[in-house]
Protein backbone atom coordinates (compact mmCIF):
# COMPACT_ATOMS: atom_id res chain seq x y z
CA UNK A 1 0.00 0.00 0.00
CA UNK A 2 1.12 3.48 -0.40
CA UNK A 3 3.44 6.31 1.47
CA UNK A 4 2.71 9.90 1.73
CA UNK A 5 5.60 11.39 2.91
CA UNK A 6 5.59 15.02 3.92
CA UNK A 7 8.75 17.34 3.58
CA UNK A 8 9.63 20.68 4.71
CA UNK A 9 9.51 23.00 1.82
CA UNK A 10 11.67 25.42 3.31
CA UNK A 11 14.27 25.70 5.93
CA UNK A 12 11.88 24.35 8.12
CA UNK A 13 9.59 25.59 10.70
CA UNK A 14 6.63 25.53 8.80
CA UNK A 15 3.89 23.66 10.16
CA UNK A 16 4.18 19.73 9.44
CA UNK A 17 2.88 18.93 12.61
CA UNK A 18 -0.51 19.89 11.91
CA UNK A 19 -0.61 18.34 8.31
CA UNK A 20 0.81 15.39 9.66
CA UNK A 21 -1.92 15.33 11.75
CA UNK A 22 -4.81 15.71 9.26
CA UNK A 23 -3.97 12.85 7.10
CA UNK A 24 -3.09 10.79 9.79
CA UNK A 25 -6.78 10.69 10.54
CA UNK A 26 -6.99 8.55 7.38
CA UNK A 27 -3.42 6.61 7.76
CA UNK A 28 -2.42 3.21 9.88
CA UNK A 29 0.78 4.51 10.47
CA UNK A 30 2.95 7.61 11.09
CA UNK A 31 6.70 7.23 11.04
CA UNK A 32 9.70 9.59 11.44
CA UNK A 33 12.83 9.40 9.34
CA UNK A 34 15.11 11.97 10.49
CA UNK A 35 16.42 14.25 12.71
CA UNK A 36 16.34 14.14 16.87
CA UNK A 37 14.61 16.41 19.27
CA UNK A 38 15.93 19.86 17.36
CA UNK A 39 12.21 19.29 15.69
CA UNK A 40 9.13 21.11 17.50
CA UNK A 41 5.65 19.84 16.19
CA UNK A 42 2.66 21.61 17.51
CA UNK A 43 -0.74 20.24 17.53
CA UNK A 44 -3.84 22.50 18.85
CA UNK A 45 -6.92 20.38 19.22
CA UNK A 46 -9.37 22.57 20.60
CA UNK A 47 -7.93 24.72 23.77
CA UNK A 48 -5.42 21.82 24.14
CA UNK A 49 -1.72 22.46 22.42
CA UNK A 50 0.58 19.22 21.92
CA UNK A 51 4.38 19.99 21.11
CA UNK A 52 6.39 16.64 20.22
CA UNK A 53 10.05 16.70 19.46
CA UNK A 54 10.51 13.00 18.61
CA UNK A 55 7.35 11.03 19.01
CA UNK A 56 5.40 11.64 15.32
CA UNK A 57 2.57 13.66 15.54
CA UNK A 58 0.21 10.68 14.48
CA UNK A 59 0.12 9.62 17.96
CA UNK A 60 -2.90 11.64 18.65
CA UNK A 61 -5.16 9.44 16.52
CA UNK A 62 -6.16 6.17 18.17
CA UNK A 63 -5.59 3.03 16.39
CA UNK A 64 -2.40 5.03 14.43
CA UNK A 65 0.86 3.40 15.38
CA UNK A 66 3.75 5.66 15.61
CA UNK A 67 7.14 5.08 14.19
CA UNK A 68 10.52 6.47 15.11
CA UNK A 69 13.12 5.52 11.97
CA UNK A 70 16.29 4.09 11.86
CA UNK A 71 17.26 8.03 10.26
CA UNK A 72 16.56 9.59 13.74
CA UNK A 73 19.10 10.23 16.47
CA UNK A 74 17.16 9.87 19.61
CA UNK A 75 18.46 11.78 23.02
CA UNK A 76 16.55 8.73 25.36
CA UNK A 77 15.87 10.70 28.44
CA UNK A 78 14.12 13.58 26.24
CA UNK A 79 12.24 10.81 24.85
CA UNK A 80 11.16 9.01 27.98
CA UNK A 81 10.37 13.01 29.12
CA UNK A 82 7.84 13.31 26.46
CA UNK A 83 5.76 9.99 26.48
CA UNK A 84 5.41 11.21 30.18
CA UNK A 85 3.80 14.42 29.43
CA UNK A 86 1.89 13.06 26.76
CA UNK A 87 0.53 10.47 28.48
CA UNK A 88 -0.34 12.91 31.51
CA UNK A 89 -2.28 15.35 29.37
CA UNK A 90 -4.27 12.40 28.01
CA UNK A 91 -2.29 9.99 25.31
CA UNK A 92 -2.29 6.40 25.45
CA UNK A 93 1.73 5.60 24.66
CA UNK A 94 2.37 2.23 25.02
CA UNK A 95 4.11 -0.41 22.60
CA UNK A 96 1.14 -1.34 20.65
CA UNK A 97 1.16 2.36 18.97
CA UNK A 98 5.00 3.29 19.48
CA UNK A 99 7.88 1.63 17.94
CA UNK A 100 10.92 2.70 18.22
CA UNK A 101 13.88 1.33 15.74
CA UNK A 102 17.13 -0.76 17.34
CA UNK A 103 19.33 0.78 14.25
CA UNK A 104 18.48 4.64 15.19
CA UNK A 105 21.18 6.55 17.03
CA UNK A 106 21.23 7.80 20.31
CA UNK A 107 22.18 11.22 21.98
CA UNK A 108 24.39 11.28 25.11
CA UNK A 109 25.43 14.11 27.54
CA UNK A 110 28.71 13.64 25.47
CA UNK A 111 27.15 14.89 21.91
CA UNK A 112 25.10 17.94 24.13
CA UNK A 113 28.58 19.03 25.35
CA UNK A 114 30.11 18.45 22.08
CA UNK A 115 27.69 20.47 20.36
CA UNK A 116 28.15 23.50 22.59
CA UNK A 117 32.05 23.25 22.51
CA UNK A 118 31.61 23.70 18.97
CA UNK A 119 29.70 26.33 18.78
CA UNK A 120 31.12 28.60 21.24
CA UNK A 121 34.35 27.64 19.04
CA UNK A 122 32.94 29.18 16.20
CA UNK A 123 32.21 32.47 17.72
CA UNK A 124 30.89 35.34 15.23
CA UNK A 125 30.33 32.13 12.29
CA UNK A 126 28.40 30.01 14.78
CA UNK A 127 25.73 27.59 12.87
CA UNK A 128 22.84 28.44 15.43
CA UNK A 129 22.38 24.72 15.96
CA UNK A 130 19.37 23.67 18.80
CA UNK A 131 22.30 22.77 21.15
CA UNK A 132 20.48 19.17 21.58
CA UNK A 133 23.89 17.12 20.48
CA UNK A 134 22.21 16.16 16.91
CA UNK A 135 25.13 17.03 14.68
CA UNK A 136 27.88 15.18 16.93
CA UNK A 137 25.93 12.26 17.20
CA UNK A 138 25.46 12.37 13.33
CA UNK A 139 29.06 12.53 13.30
CA UNK A 140 29.57 9.54 15.79
CA UNK A 141 27.25 7.65 13.20
CA UNK A 142 29.15 8.32 10.08
CA UNK A 143 32.34 7.40 11.69
CA UNK A 144 31.52 4.07 13.43
CA UNK A 145 31.58 5.50 16.87
CA UNK A 146 27.93 5.97 17.87
CA UNK A 147 25.49 3.87 20.12
CA UNK A 148 22.50 2.34 18.86
CA UNK A 149 19.47 1.89 20.20
CA UNK A 150 19.12 -1.65 20.44
CA UNK A 151 22.47 -1.83 22.21
CA UNK A 152 19.92 -0.41 25.12
CA UNK A 153 18.36 -4.05 25.42
CA UNK A 154 21.42 -4.97 27.52
CA UNK A 155 21.67 -2.79 30.07
CA UNK A 156 25.39 -3.88 31.31
CA UNK A 157 26.45 -3.96 27.60
CA UNK A 158 24.86 -0.08 27.43
CA UNK A 159 26.10 1.10 30.74
CA UNK A 160 29.93 0.30 30.19
CA UNK A 161 30.09 1.54 26.22
CA UNK A 162 28.10 4.65 27.43
CA UNK A 163 30.15 5.62 30.56
CA UNK A 164 33.50 5.03 27.83
CA UNK A 165 32.02 7.05 24.73
CA UNK A 166 31.76 9.99 28.00
CA UNK A 167 35.02 9.70 29.20
CA UNK A 168 36.85 9.65 25.60
CA UNK A 169 34.69 12.63 24.95
CA UNK A 170 35.14 14.07 28.25
CA UNK A 171 39.18 13.89 27.14
CA UNK A 172 38.77 15.77 24.36
CA UNK A 173 36.95 18.18 25.45
CA UNK A 174 39.59 18.81 28.05
CA UNK A 175 42.36 18.85 25.35
CA UNK A 176 40.49 21.80 23.86
CA UNK A 177 40.03 24.25 27.14
CA UNK A 178 36.66 22.83 28.30
CA UNK A 179 35.22 21.80 31.01
CA UNK A 180 35.08 18.21 31.72
CA UNK A 181 32.33 15.42 31.87
CA UNK A 182 30.98 13.50 34.45
CA UNK A 183 30.51 10.31 33.44
CA UNK A 184 29.27 8.85 36.47
CA UNK A 185 26.50 11.48 37.16
CA UNK A 186 25.01 10.66 33.69
CA UNK A 187 24.61 7.18 32.87
CA UNK A 188 22.23 6.72 35.81
CA UNK A 189 19.62 8.57 33.76
CA UNK A 190 20.47 6.70 31.04
CA UNK A 191 20.04 3.14 32.09
CA UNK A 192 16.51 3.81 33.61
CA UNK A 193 15.76 5.88 30.63
CA UNK A 194 16.89 2.34 28.64
CA UNK A 195 15.03 0.26 31.05
CA UNK A 196 11.87 1.92 30.61
CA UNK A 197 12.28 2.21 26.76
CA UNK A 198 12.99 -1.79 26.02
CA UNK A 199 9.84 -2.44 25.35
CA UNK A 200 8.98 -0.16 22.22
CA UNK A 201 12.44 -1.34 20.54
CA UNK A 202 11.92 -3.02 16.97
CA UNK A 203 13.79 -3.76 13.73
CA UNK A 204 11.44 -0.89 12.37
CA UNK A 205 12.17 -1.29 8.41
CA UNK A 206 10.87 -5.19 8.85
CA UNK A 207 8.35 -3.53 10.77
CA UNK A 208 7.30 -1.49 7.89
CA UNK A 209 7.64 -4.20 5.18
CA UNK A 210 5.36 -6.65 6.77
CA UNK A 211 2.51 -3.83 7.69
CA UNK A 212 2.78 -2.53 3.91
CA UNK A 213 2.67 -5.88 2.63
CA UNK A 214 -0.62 -6.38 5.02
CA UNK A 215 -1.79 -3.20 3.09
CA UNK A 216 -1.16 -0.62 5.64
CA UNK A 217 -1.08 3.38 5.02
CA UNK A 218 1.85 5.09 6.09
CA UNK A 219 2.49 8.98 6.84
CA UNK A 220 6.08 9.71 6.60
CA UNK A 221 7.11 12.60 8.52
CA UNK A 222 10.11 14.95 8.38
CA UNK A 223 11.95 17.04 10.71
CA UNK A 224 13.69 20.29 9.13
CA UNK A 225 13.53 21.29 5.51
CA UNK A 226 15.08 20.71 2.45
CA UNK A 227 16.77 24.10 2.79
CA UNK A 228 18.72 22.75 5.72
CA UNK A 229 19.58 19.56 3.82
CA UNK A 230 23.49 18.23 4.35
CA UNK A 231 23.61 17.63 0.66
CA UNK A 232 21.28 19.97 -0.68
CA UNK A 233 20.41 23.20 1.54
CA UNK A 234 22.80 26.30 2.39
CA UNK A 235 26.14 24.65 3.61
CA UNK A 236 27.64 24.95 6.18
CA UNK A 237 24.44 26.45 7.52
CA UNK A 238 22.87 22.99 7.49
CA UNK A 239 21.33 20.66 9.68
CA UNK A 240 23.28 16.71 10.07
CA UNK A 241 20.84 14.28 8.45
CA UNK A 242 18.68 14.43 4.97
CA UNK A 243 15.08 15.79 5.64
CA UNK A 244 14.46 15.32 1.76
CA UNK A 245 12.52 12.83 -0.07
CA UNK A 246 15.64 10.65 -0.01
CA UNK A 247 16.23 10.71 3.13
CA UNK A 248 12.87 9.54 4.15
CA UNK A 249 13.75 6.22 1.97
CA UNK A 250 17.19 5.74 3.96
CA UNK A 251 15.95 7.19 7.12
CA UNK A 252 12.75 4.09 7.02
CA UNK A 253 14.13 1.65 5.30
CA UNK A 254 11.30 1.41 2.45
CA UNK A 255 11.39 1.25 -1.51
CA UNK A 256 10.53 4.12 -3.43
CA UNK A 257 8.60 1.85 -5.07
CA UNK A 258 5.77 2.43 -2.17
CA UNK A 259 5.62 6.26 -2.72
CA UNK A 260 2.66 7.53 -4.31
CA UNK A 261 2.54 11.07 -2.97
CA UNK A 262 4.79 13.66 -1.55
CA UNK A 263 3.69 17.12 -0.21
CA UNK A 264 6.16 20.30 0.47
CA UNK A 265 4.89 21.83 3.11
CA UNK A 266 5.52 25.96 2.93
CA UNK A 267 4.64 28.64 5.22
CA UNK A 268 2.60 31.32 3.09
CA UNK A 269 5.83 33.67 3.77
CA UNK A 270 9.16 32.97 4.62
CA UNK A 271 10.88 32.06 8.06
CA UNK A 272 14.57 31.29 9.17
CA UNK A 273 15.92 30.05 12.84
CA UNK A 274 19.57 30.58 12.86
CA UNK A 275 22.51 31.75 10.62
CA UNK A 276 22.94 31.36 6.99
CA UNK A 277 21.49 33.12 3.60
CA UNK A 278 17.77 34.28 3.32
CA UNK A 279 17.20 36.43 0.31
CA UNK A 280 14.02 37.81 0.79
CA UNK A 281 14.29 38.30 4.97
CA UNK A 282 12.81 41.69 6.17
CA UNK A 283 14.98 43.01 9.14
CA UNK A 284 12.29 45.99 9.81
CA UNK A 285 9.18 46.30 10.86
CA UNK A 286 7.74 44.06 7.92
CA UNK A 287 9.63 41.09 9.16
CA UNK A 288 8.39 42.27 12.76
CA UNK A 289 4.52 42.41 12.05
CA UNK A 290 5.13 38.44 10.15
CA UNK A 291 6.93 37.14 13.23
CA UNK A 292 4.11 37.92 16.05
CA UNK A 293 5.17 39.18 19.58
CA UNK A 294 5.50 36.08 20.99
CA UNK A 295 2.26 36.35 23.15
CA UNK A 296 0.90 33.25 21.11
CA UNK A 297 2.21 29.90 20.94
CA UNK A 298 1.58 30.01 17.12
CA UNK A 299 4.41 33.28 16.35
CA UNK A 300 7.80 33.08 14.84
CA UNK A 301 9.61 31.77 18.33
CA UNK A 302 11.33 28.26 17.97
CA UNK A 303 9.06 25.46 19.45
CA UNK A 304 12.41 24.00 20.79
CA UNK A 305 14.51 26.81 21.22
CA UNK A 306 12.12 29.67 21.71
CA UNK A 307 14.37 31.83 19.29
CA UNK A 308 12.80 34.77 17.17
CA UNK A 309 12.61 33.41 13.73
CA UNK A 310 13.89 35.82 10.55
CA UNK A 311 10.71 36.32 9.06
CA UNK A 312 10.42 37.79 5.22
CA UNK A 313 8.64 37.37 2.18
CA UNK A 314 7.84 34.39 0.24
CA UNK A 315 10.80 32.98 -1.89
CA UNK A 316 9.34 30.65 -4.92
CA UNK A 317 13.17 31.08 -5.94
CA UNK A 318 13.62 28.63 -3.19
CA UNK A 319 10.54 26.74 -3.11
CA UNK A 320 10.97 26.11 -6.78
CA UNK A 321 14.51 24.23 -6.15
CA UNK A 322 13.05 22.96 -2.96
CA UNK A 323 10.30 20.96 -5.90
CA UNK A 324 12.81 20.42 -8.30
CA UNK A 325 15.12 18.25 -5.48
CA UNK A 326 12.12 16.43 -3.83
CA UNK A 327 9.42 16.12 -6.79
CA UNK A 328 6.21 17.28 -4.59
CA UNK A 329 2.98 16.01 -6.36
CA UNK A 330 1.61 19.50 -4.47
CA UNK A 331 2.21 21.87 -1.62
CA UNK A 332 0.63 22.62 1.58
CA UNK A 333 0.52 26.04 2.84
CA UNK A 334 0.03 27.16 6.55
CA UNK A 335 -0.33 30.58 8.32
CA UNK A 336 -1.96 32.37 5.21
CA UNK A 337 -4.19 34.32 7.64
CA UNK A 338 -0.61 36.18 8.90
CA UNK A 339 -1.09 37.59 5.58
CA UNK A 340 -4.25 39.72 5.88
CA UNK A 341 -4.08 42.91 6.32
CA UNK A 342 -1.13 43.73 3.76
CA UNK A 343 -2.34 46.12 1.14
CA UNK A 344 0.41 44.43 -1.25
CA UNK A 345 2.36 40.98 -1.04
CA UNK A 346 5.74 41.09 -2.55
CA UNK A 347 7.16 37.42 -4.18
CA UNK A 348 10.28 36.85 -4.61
CA UNK A 349 9.89 34.92 -8.60
CA UNK A 350 14.01 35.16 -9.78
CA UNK A 351 17.25 35.95 -8.53
CA UNK A 352 19.49 38.89 -9.73
CA UNK A 353 23.08 37.99 -9.42
CA UNK A 354 26.52 40.25 -11.45
CA UNK A 355 23.84 41.16 -14.17
CA UNK A 356 21.96 37.68 -14.85
CA UNK A 357 18.72 36.77 -14.04
CA UNK A 358 18.22 33.07 -11.65
CA UNK A 359 15.74 31.28 -11.76
CA UNK A 360 17.01 28.91 -9.28
CA UNK A 361 19.62 29.33 -6.36
CA UNK A 362 23.31 29.07 -6.84
CA UNK A 363 24.90 26.66 -5.23
CA UNK A 364 27.58 28.51 -3.33
CA UNK A 365 25.88 29.76 0.44
CA UNK A 366 28.57 32.79 -0.86
CA UNK A 367 27.08 33.66 -3.94
CA UNK A 368 23.58 33.40 -2.45
CA UNK A 369 24.68 35.85 0.17
CA UNK A 370 24.95 38.30 -2.77
CA UNK A 371 21.80 37.69 -4.83
CA UNK A 372 18.85 40.64 -4.85
CA UNK A 373 15.59 38.95 -4.88
CA UNK A 374 13.55 40.46 -8.34
CA UNK A 375 9.99 40.51 -6.31
CA UNK A 376 6.26 40.97 -8.17
CA UNK A 377 4.05 42.39 -6.49
CA UNK A 378 0.68 41.33 -5.63
CA UNK A 379 -2.51 42.49 -4.16
CA UNK A 380 -3.08 41.92 -0.66
CA UNK A 381 -6.34 41.41 1.30
CA UNK A 382 -7.89 42.68 4.28
CA UNK A 383 -10.74 39.94 5.23
CA UNK A 384 -9.98 37.83 8.62
CA UNK A 385 -9.68 33.97 7.17
CA UNK A 386 -9.52 32.58 10.59
CA UNK A 387 -12.94 31.52 10.00
CA UNK A 388 -12.96 30.39 6.49
CA UNK A 389 -13.32 26.71 5.72
CA UNK A 390 -13.80 26.34 1.82
CA UNK A 391 -12.20 27.39 -0.29
CA UNK A 392 -14.74 29.27 -2.53
CA UNK A 393 -15.39 31.79 0.81
CA UNK A 394 -11.91 33.05 0.81
CA UNK A 395 -10.91 36.44 -0.82
CA UNK A 396 -10.16 36.65 -4.85
CA UNK A 397 -6.66 38.09 -3.69
CA UNK A 398 -5.84 35.45 -1.22
CA UNK A 399 -7.26 32.48 -4.05
CA UNK A 400 -4.94 34.54 -6.69
CA UNK A 401 -1.89 34.37 -4.20
CA UNK A 402 -2.39 30.81 -3.72
CA UNK A 403 -2.91 30.62 -7.96
CA UNK A 404 0.22 32.38 -8.66
CA UNK A 405 2.68 30.39 -6.36
CA UNK A 406 1.16 26.82 -8.03
CA UNK A 407 2.00 28.59 -11.16
CA UNK A 408 5.44 29.90 -10.13
CA UNK A 409 6.58 26.47 -8.36
CA UNK A 410 4.58 24.29 -10.95
CA UNK A 411 3.08 22.79 -8.24
CA UNK A 412 -0.31 22.77 -7.17
CA UNK A 413 -1.54 23.85 -3.79
CA UNK A 414 -3.74 21.60 -2.36
CA UNK A 415 -4.26 22.35 1.51
CA UNK A 416 -3.88 25.46 3.36
CA UNK A 417 -4.18 26.72 6.68
CA UNK A 418 -6.12 29.53 8.10
CA UNK A 419 -5.12 29.38 11.76
CA UNK A 420 -3.34 26.80 14.68
CA UNK A 421 -6.12 24.89 15.13
CA UNK A 422 -6.76 21.43 13.84
CA UNK A 423 -10.09 22.69 12.10
CA UNK A 424 -8.85 25.73 10.34
CA UNK A 425 -7.91 24.24 7.58
CA UNK A 426 -9.12 24.24 4.54
CA UNK A 427 -8.84 21.63 0.94
CA UNK A 428 -8.62 23.20 -1.92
Amino acid sequence: MPITVLIGAQWGDEGKGRFVDALAADANIVARYAGGDNAGHTVAVGSTVYKMHLIPSGVLHPGVVSVMGNGMVVNPVNLVKEINQLRDMGVSITPENLVLSSRAHLITPAHIARDRASEQARGAEAIGTTLRGIGPAYMDKTSRDGLRVGQMLDLEAFGDALHSAIERASADLVRGGFAPLDARASVPDYLAAAQTLQPFIQETAIYLHHRLKAGATVIGEGAQGTLLDIDHGSYPFVTSSSPTVGGALTGLGVSPLHINRIVGIAKAFSTRVGSGPMPTEQANAIGDRLRGTGANYWDEFGTTTGRPRRCGWLDTVMLRYSAAVNGYTELALTKLDVLSGFEELPVAVAYEYQGQRLDYPPPTTDDLDRVIPIYETLPGWHTDLSGVRHAADLPPAARRYLERIAELVEVPVTMVSVGPERRQMITL
